[in-house]
């Protein structure tokens, strides 16, 4: 199975991470307004970076330090992949 680590910007340019097994569903969870209670009012979302992991423990781990960034240090992440 895969885990995905992601950034989301949302509606009002703040930047969301979490991480899931499905991307695909979890995008369209956050749009629908089903997802994250802090994307719920900042819909819609658009997907900017993803990183994929085999392992839920990496991935969860790999969130966790994400959140952890600044903003800026989420913006270089970005654009270095």
């Amino acid at each position: 199975m895969q885990y995905f680590v992601y950034i989301l910007e949302c509606s009002d340019h703040t930047l969301y991470t979490g991480y899931t097994n499905n991307i695909k569903k979890r995008l369209n969870e956050h749009n629908t307004g089903n997802g994250a209670k802090y994307t719920k009012a900042r819909r819609p979302v658009r997907l900017l970076y993803t990183e994929t992991y085999t392992s839920k423990g990496d991935a969860l781990r790999r969130e966790i330090e994400i959140k952890k960034y600044t903003r800026a240090q989420k913006l270089l992440l970005i654009q270095e992949k």
